[in-house]
């Protein structure tokens, strides 16, 4: 699986820009191999971190997220009520500098007792904060949030790989923007289409948005800020706080969606050619990983 960011084009458009100038970019030779890590492998979520609003951490209340036909799957057919058990499903091990892949597909049902604004609307969060760091009512993590939409069938526009900050703040074409949500450049996809979506994101640099291998969004230094995200516990939220790092989660807001191929390319490791550990495609140095 070849990675978007290595592409001749992006490498070239990254150089010009000034917050990650810093970075040298060049394109893996043919013998050099992506060290892509599969975040989920296709049996079952032991490697994940379930955190459901009302529920506390680990709570998967009514096997919201469950693993069928090698899928992670978001279903409510356990439920009673929707009562705003905002949901997410954390990758356990943060990352700061990576390219993530995956796809998703919306299928099933939207629970009617959900906000409107669900119905068809999912997402993946990243840079969130620690799932044990959040209270048992708090409904939104501290994150950064890739949205994903499918059209409502009403001949409309509707987006999807948009950018949405609970709790955080980004900067949008040069200025802080104060939107929660920022539309992508993307075309309208239907309910039951696998769409592939891919995330780069480089610490609290540039993060960017590609929809089946487009890219439909970009912007830089995401930090903590904003609103939408309520009764979370102060000391987690400071803001201006640069988000560097932290955990990937998948969404489940009320309606049913099905993901799968989620992988992750590190862009953080060692940077000295003299070591086996040494990938060219490597934007931040570590040392440590040498070898």
């Amino acid at each position: 699986m070849k990675s978007i960011f290595s592409s001749a084009r992006l490498v070239a458009y990254l150089l010009l820009i000034p917050v990650v100038s810093q970075f040298s970019f060049t394109t893996p030779t043919a013998k050099e191999k992506e060290n892509w890590i599969n975040l989920f492998n296709g049996k079952d979520i032991k490697n994940w971190t379930v955190k459901i609003h009302h529920h506390e951490t680990g709570d998967n209340f009514g096997e919201t997220f469950r693993v069928e036909d090698g899928i992670i799957k978001v279903r409510y057919d356990k439920y009673d009520k929707f009562n705003e058990r905002y949901g997410h499903l954390y990758f356990n091990t943060p990352y700061s500098y990576y390219h993530l892949s995956m796809e998703y597909r919306f299928t099933g049902i939207w629970r009617e007792d959900a906000p409107d604004y669900t119905k068809l609307n999912s997402g993946v969060m990243f840079h969130s904060q620690d799932p044990r760091t959040m209270p048992k009512e708090q409904d939104w993590p501290i994150s950064v949030e890739m949205q994903f939409l499918a059209g409502l069938g009403d001949g409309k526009p509707r987006p999807t790989g948009n950018m949405c900050s609970p709790g955080t703040d980004v900067i949008f074409k040069g200025v802080k923007d104060p939107r929660h949500c920022i539309n992508s450049t993307s075309k309208t996809y239907p309910k039951e289409e696998w769409v592939k979506a891919d995330l780069i994101v480089l610490g609290d640099s540039l993060v960017q948005h590609f929809i089946n291998g487009e890219k439909v969004l970009e912007y830089a230094k995401p930090q903590i800020g904003g609103g939408v995200a309520n009764r979370f516990d102060p000391a987690q939220k400071i803001d201006g706080k640069p988000l560097k790092e932290g955990f990937i989660a998948l969404q489940s807001e009320g309606q049913e969606i099905d993901f799968r191929n989620i992988k992750l390319l590190n862009l953080e490791g060692c940077k000295d050619p003299k070591s086996k550990a040494y990938r060219s495609y490597f934007v931040k140095n570590n040392p440590a990983l040498c070898r």
